[in-house]
């Protein structure tokens, strides 16, 4: 009889099927190396054809699907389970950029389309593609699409979510739904593709999207600045927005410790400050206009900062060489982490207004109950979201730390429920924080999930365990 990934091979083509171990283990394992699985068949179509007729067969099958794109994500959301039951259908060959309607500020892209391929095709169309991410030259729109992922411009421009007019999108019995308009405006009905948005290939698989584009950026002003302290970088906020007439694109919370880790580990990278603070802002201005004034709007704002004591300090980017200098501190402070030891990192928002009291309160936390760990907590201050994460102090015990992961886990997103925040701010529920959302959502949003999933999929082969536990699967405890 033959294999399950030979049938695949007769309904698909041979040349899209992956079976032999060697070719299949890069597809096996999370960008974080957290999980591991074993998989039939690694599945990499060229067509939404082959999409569709893939589903078909393994929703007929009772066969589960893993959709990933880049690989990229930190919750397990792309690793098939342990099994070696289930099928990994790899976006990465259905990645063409289908038309640029830059009258239309809109773009179609398919899923496997590379993120920075799709910042580039914008810009040859002299449009802009506002989504920017650390993982930006590896991961895939899909990846992007199915997670909602945020970076650093979304004070500015918005989530993923935002960034999409249209989706194409084959649903788990083969049949596909295609939206892929240009429409800025369309309010006929349920709003289905939002469903999608997020969703982390649990309803559907996203194999393209009508993308919006914005006007190029033609000046920016950019500063690394030393703040007084939280509540002082969410008044500098506010008062930046206010001066600059919303141009804030980006406002980068940097803790003391994050700038001492990146000069360390990362080749390049100097103190832009001569003299050390405990916190600072990156905080970028930018205009479609060539003649905006940026620089002097910025200056004045810190000057007034700086005179009731919001901003101890500043440096101004002087030219691209110096933005670039002050964005390679910002943008390695994960690789930084990664390379001074073990890191219990925490994808967390909380209202902008609640920020500083919930850092307080989960620093001392941290040093009244973690003394083998250190708090690096950094991110997106613009819209909330903080990566409150944990680095391994010198001289303790790696497998000691890492043990107390889940303990450390718990006290922390209580703690983001009491401040009325999120667990999970950007990267998703994956197969990490399921239990999570079980803990933290409340039963009409749970009820409300599953009925939804069961009405897409109603046999469960998509991504099963992701997001919402497999039935029959018992809850963790």
């Amino acid at each position: 009889m033959p294999s399950l990934a030979e049938r695949i091979g007769q309904h698909l083509g041979a040349d899209v099927v992956l079976s032999a171990a060697a070719d299949m283990e890069p597809y096996l394992t999370d960008h974080r190396g957290l999980y591991h699985g074993r998989a039939a068949a690694v599945v990499l179509p060229r067509t939404v054809e082959q999409v569709s007729r893939l589903l078909a067969f393994c929703n007929a099958e009772r066969i589960g699907v893993v959709p990933q794109g880049g690989n990229t994500g930190y919750c397990g959301g792309a690793t098939p389970d342990a099994s070696g039951r289930q099928v990994v259908l790899a976006l990465a060959r259905l990645n063409r950029i289908r038309s640029i309607d830059a009258a239309n500020d809109a773009l179609i892209a398919e899923a496997g389309a590379i993120l920075a391929h799709v910042q580039r095709a914008a810009e040859a169309a002299d449009r802009y593609f506002p989504l920017t991410l650390g993982s930006q030259g590896s991961c895939q729109i899909g990846g992007n699409l199915a997670t909602n992922a945020g970076g650093m411009n979304v004070v500015r421009y918005g989530m993923m979510r935002d960034l999409v007019l249209g989706l194409e999108v084959v649903l788990a019995d083969g049949r596909v739904w295609s939206s892929l308009g240009t429409l800025h405006k369309d309010n006929t009905g349920y709003d289905v593709k939002s469903l999608f948005l997020g969703s982390e290939g649990t309803l559907g698989v996203i194999t393209a999207a009508s993308l919006r584009l914005f006007a190029p950026i033609r000046a920016t002003a950019t500063a690394f600045i030393a703040v007084a302290g939280i509540a002082a970088a969410v008044a500098l906020l506010r008062e930046l927005q206010a001066a600059s007439g919303g141009r804030v694109s980006t406002f980068e919370l940097i803790p003391r410790i994050a700038v001492e880790l990146t000069v360390r580990h990362i080749a390049g990278v100097t103190d832009p400050l001569p003299t050390p603070h405990g916190w600072y802002v990156l905080a970028e201005l930018s205009s479609a206009r060539a003649d905006e004034a940026l620089e002097a709007v910025l200056e004045q704002g810190l000057a007034g900062a700086l005179e009731r004591g919001l901003v101890l300090d500043a440096a101004l980017a002087r030219g691209e060489r110096d933005r670039a200098a002050l964005w390679r501190l910002r943008e390695h402070i994960p690789e930084a982490q990664r390379r001074d030891g073990a890191s219990l990192k925490h994808d967390i928002s909380v209202p902008i207004a609640s920020l500083a009291a919930f850092v307080e309160r989960g620093a001392a936390w941290v040093r009244d109950h973690v003394p083998e760990g250190r708090l690096v907590a950094y991110g997106h201050l613009g819209d909330g979201n903080l990566h409150f994460n944990l680095n391994q102090a010198p001289g303790s015990d790696r497998a000691a730390f890492a043990a107390r992961a889940r303990q450390i886990e718990r006290a922390i997103h209580d703690l983001v429920r009491d401040h009325g925040g999120s667990f999970s701010a950007e990267h998703g529920i994956g197969q990490l924080k399921v239990g999570e959302l079980e803990r933290y959502g409340s039963p009409v949003e749970l009820e409300l999930m599953h009925a939804i999933k069961r009405a897409f999929d109603p046999h469960g082969i998509l991504n099963p365990g992701k997001v919402l536990r497999a039935a029959g699967e018992p809850r963790s405890a």
